[in-house]
């Protein structure tokens, strides 16, 4: 192009060509304001194309972020989508795929989709750009010192705080990882890594087993939100360590209890000491929900869910009922059902408030106004929603503290509902749900209003109550003029 509108006697404009050139003055500086312009134009464009590229390349990689069917970016369990969860199983030994089959196989005939990695994976990760790429952890990994790839104890932790679900299963010798994941959850295991659950009253009757360390387990915790509505009827085999809840951890709850008779120690060696953990206090099973309605549950045995222990037999010493299968089936498959909020999960929708005979939800109350409070509540039953039922729900119109606390009622096809008065104090105000059942996701509903006092002109005419005010003042203007005349014209 320049080349095009240089003058006759410039032969061509090359790298080389500096203003000493033999050009006249005028046309030099004509040619050099047009290679600067070129230049300059030359840098903008190539600044715009790269960044241009940048943002493109953003786009693209977002784009096969989403879209790859390899890397689906999940968060944690969503009331919009609540099916079609991906699960993160890590195990010591792929063998465990067999001989935990049942398990397994129960948890993808409903719907889960599982995906089995080593535990030391150096490629293991759980979220990818930010985003979480699992909504559950199974750990069936208790010999395992470290994890692989990015996770860690820290690591797991951050998945639960997340929001996200885990089942952690420890065993004999347990790894320092194992114990302090399951310490920050509220479980402390028994510091003897050889230490077992024995109970020489409550042990499985086996021809086999003459050690006691088969525990045939039948102290549940009662709750149908967590175990389901059918009973377990037979034991639940286990064979493992025990471990004691944290008296500070107030959401952390014993599921499986071992007998009065239990202790936990090395089968192999003699006591020389009393063992730390005895009877009652020891905990075969146990589970947290956290503050932010994630689930953990923490075993203390690994073979709790094998194949051969949801198959044997089992009948309790001093019982002459023999079941020809454990309750251990059952009580994996329910217990998980509500880990991965199969059960127990609700949600609340379509809260409102309204001044009573109207339908519009106003920006302020004024004191002393009627007003109707109303909340949906669902439950999700692993299928579909629900109406939630429950005659414990309450709502406080909250300003530092409740001046209304009012139970509501229901219709039975989940809406709650009640009305008040407003209180004859302004502010502003909350209407406040903050509701906690066993088994039950925490329902936390929050919504501010301002409350007004009555404007000047709003108030009455005259006041019933200010009717003796009103008599003492004209009383006193009539004594006031009575005296008057007496004083002046008494002689």
């Amino acid at each position: 192009y320049f080349r095009k509108e240089l003058p006759p006697h410039v032969p061509s404009l090359t790298n080389s060509w500096s203003p000493s050139s033999s050009l006249p003055q005028g046309n030099r500086q004509t040619l050099e304001s047009r290679v600067a312009r070129w230049r300059r134009s030359g840098r903008s464009i190539s600044k715009t194309l790269a960044a241009m590229a940048k943002a493109w390349g953003l786009v693209l990689m977002l784009a096969l972020v989403s879209l790859h069917p390899f890397l689906p970016l999940v968060s944690s369990f969503s009331p919009d989508s609540p099916t079609d969860r991906r699960i993160l199983v890590l195990v010591d030994d792929f063998a465990i795929r067999s001989s935990h089959s049942l398990f397994f196989n129960s948890l993808r005939s409903r719907g889960f989709n599982l995906e089995f990695r080593l535990a030391d994976d150096p490629k293991l990760a759980l979220q990818r750009y930010g985003q979480y790429l699992y909504d559950g952890l199974v750990l069936f990994s208790p010999s395992a010192q470290r994890l692989g790839g990015s996770l860690d104890a820290a690591a797991v932790l951050d998945f639960v705080d997340s929001g996200h679900d885990l089942i952690l299963a420890a065993d004999v010798g347990a790894s320092d990882l194992i114990r302090d994941i399951a310490t920050e959850c509220g479980a402390d295991f028994d510091e003897d890594p050889s230490a077992v659950v024995i109970d020489h009253t409550g042990y499985a009757v086996s021809e086999t087993e003459g050690d006691h360390t088969l525990i045939a387990g039948d102290d549940f915790i009662q709750s149908k939100v967590i175990l389901g509505d059918k009973k377990i009827e037979a034991a639940v085999l286990f064979r493992g360590v025990g471990h004691s809840l944290n008296a500070a951890n107030s959401h952390i709850l014993k599921v499986l209890t071992a007998s009065p008779s239990a202790y936990s120690a090395n089968p192999n060696t003699k006591l020389s000491s009393p063992p730390t953990l005895t009877g009652s206090a020891i905990s075969l099973v146990s589970v947290v929900q956290a503050r932010n309605n994630a689930r953990i549950l923490i075993s203390g045995s690994l073979d709790l869910f094998s194949n051969r222990l949801f198959r044997a037999g089992v009948q309790k010493a001093g019982s002459s009922i023999k079941h020809e299968s454990s309750g251990n089936q059952q009580f994996t498959t329910e217990l998980s059902k509500w880990i991965f909020h199969e059960r127990g999960h609700l949600k609340a929708v379509n809260v409102r408030h309204n001044k009573v005979d109207e339908k519009d939800e106003p920006s302020m109350y004024r004191i002393s106004d009627d007003l109707e409070y109303s909340v949906e509540i669902h439950e999700w039953t692993g299928q579909s929603w629900i109406p939630y039922v429950a005659d414990d729900v309450q709502v406080q119109f909250y300003m530092m503290s409740p001046y209304v606390l009012k139970t509501l009622s229901n219709n039975k096809k989940g809406l709650f509902y009640t009305s008040f008065r407003v209180p004859d104090v302004y502010g502003v105000f909350q209407f406040k749900i903050e509701y906690q059942r066993l088994g039950y996701t925490s329902v936390s509903l929050s919504k501010q209003i301002p409350v007004r006092p009555f404007r000047h002109n709003e108030y009455e005419r005259f006041i019933p109550a200010a009717f003796p005010y009103y008599g003492a003042s004209f009383s006193t203007m009539a004594a006031f003029f009575i005296f008057s005349v007496v004083y002046l014209y008494n002689k």
